[in-house]
């Protein structure tokens, strides 16, 4: 944090931008404050810096995705067992998920004070921006502080349905010396709403995603050219249905989820291009992704080797029954690949392969946040309102659009069937884990363990934490 004090420090590894030209900026290591926020495009390398930073094998590009959280979840026969059969077992206390916790608290807190510093001198000079930009930088900029915190918050907080009043996490909003208190579940979510009803006031008048601003690629090296890879307004709509989901803030999820499904602006992924290979991460139904430019690389022995032992696996079988024996389901079909010899009965994932075609759209794209999740969240809250018709209407919209046929009655065990259906749309997107978590179920599927009764929910704070800062017990 002394560090950060004084200087603001830019990932030089990758960019996140909207194109190509964008990365051709190339930002400094280390850049006095006064330096970096003389000109719009300090501000706007400054907030990359912040995007670039999550697109790392610790957090989004791996352990927070299909890694750490994937492992959690069950999702995965096989994995690299060296590194996580003790999360498997969920054995936090073990090697490696104390290192992994450790690196989610560091990298994230180091993103918020990043984004805390950005947001301290915004304000100083708005004649440097042109146009909306100042607006559009400074509702991203707490849209991100927001997301970070609340996935911090589902990491390290007991479950809202638990105990609201649980201690949890600080939540960091300046770039300061001083410890930030330990605050209560319940006040981070607060303080996590706030964030974004703030980006959400900025963003609406002045993001073009909205406004229809017309941006074209070579606009300002393409900045915000493609905004998919930018927390835009709907990603913000979207996050805040998430973010009430947890609080169990039902008909607030309900209408913000409504909002981005009404915007039409996130097709679903089409079957000639998922059969040409063209869309393998479904890039037109994101709200929000990261751009990875080593993701061909990161990836090549995740999901497919000759030795399988580094590579994320489910068998025939279980595939099978992940998808009830729907072969016809486009995520079946067009979403996995099998092994070969010894390893002809495994399944790999292939949302982060690098998709046929030469159209940069649908390239180094790791989705953070999809449509398919806004209609799982408007299901669900029909479900819970009583309305079991509506629910069971917008859950078949999914289904149609995955070319499955529709229900024609409500399911038995509704809540299962969330389940199922999160894991078949968002498997080795980081979402299941914490779908069990906010509902409590007190088992997960195919893991040996009493997941309420054990806690394993709550990850313990990182010593370094409780040492230097005494927090109170968090679980």
């Amino acid at each position: 944090m002394k560090q950060l004090r004084y200087t603001f420090l830019i990932s030089v590894a990758v960019l996140l931008a909207s194109c190509n030209k964008w990365l051709d900026v190339q930002p400094r290591s280390q850049v006095e404050d006064t330096e970096l926020f003389e000109t719009e495009s300090g501000y706007k390398e400054a907030l990359a810096g912040v995007y670039s930073s999550m697109v790392s094998s610790k957090t989004y590009a791996k352990e927070l995705t299909y890694g750490f959280l994937g492992v959690l979840g069950q999702e995965w026969d096989f994995y690299y067992a060296a590194q996580y059969d003790d999360a498997a077992a969920y054995n936090y206390d073990a090697s490696y998920p104390t290192s992994t916790l450790r690196n989610i608290w560091a990298n994230s807190y180091s993103g918020i004070a990043n984004v805390n510093n950005l947001l301290a001198h915004i304000d100083d000079n708005t004649g440097l921006f042109s146009k909306d930009n100042h607006d559009v930088i400074k509702g991203e900029a707490y849209a991100l502080r927001a997301f970070l915190h609340f996935d911090l918050l589902r990491c390290f907080g007991v479950s809202y349905a638990v105990n609201p009043n649980q201690p949890s996490i600080p939540y960091s909003t300046a770039l300061s010396y001083r410890v930030f208190p330990q605050l209560q579940v319940h006040e981070v979510a607060e303080a996590v709403v706030q964030d974004l009803l703030t980006a959400e006031a900025l963003l609406q008048a002045s993001d073009p995603i909205v406004t229809g601003r017309e941006i074209q690629e070579n606009t300002d090296n393409g900045y915000l050219y493609n905004r998919q890879l930018h927390l835009n307004y709907y990603a913000v709509k979207a996050l805040q249905a998430r973010v009430y989901m947890w609080m169990g803030e039902y008909d607030k999820a309900l209408a913000a989820a409504n909002v981005v499904i009404a915007s039409e602006k996130f097709p679903w992924a089409t079957v000639g291009n998922l059969q040409a290979g063209y869309d393998r991460s479904l890039a037109t139904e994101h709200l929000f992704a990261l751009n990875n430019l080593t993701l061909k690389a990161d990836v090549a022995d995740e999901f497919f080797s000759d030795d399988s032992q580094y590579s994320f696996a489910v068998t025939r079988d279980r595939l099978l029954d992940y998808f009830d024996n729907a072969t016809q389901d486009y995520r079946y079909t067009f979403l996995f690949k099998s092994g070969s010899a010894t390893h002809a009965s495994n399944r790999y994932l292939m949302k982060y392969d690098e998709p046929s075609g030469n159209d940069t759209y649908y390239k180094y794209k790791m989705p953070l946040i999809r449509i398919a999740e806004m209609y799982l969240i408007k299901s669900e809250v029909e479900y819970r309102q009583g309305n079991n018709d509506a629910a069971k209407a917008t859950l078949n919209s999914l289904r149609v659009a995955r070319n499955l046929p529709a229900m024609t009655d409500f399911p038995t065990d509704f809540e299962l069937e969330l389940i199922h259906e999160y894991r078949r749309e968002l498997l080795g997107e980081g979402q299941l884990f914490f779908l069990y978590k906010r509902l409590n179920r007190p088992t997960i599927l195919y893991a040996d363990v009493e997941a309420v009764e054990e806690k394993v929910y709550t990850f313990p704070l990182p010593i370094t934490e409780t040492e230097s800062a005494q927090r109170e017990d968090n679980k």
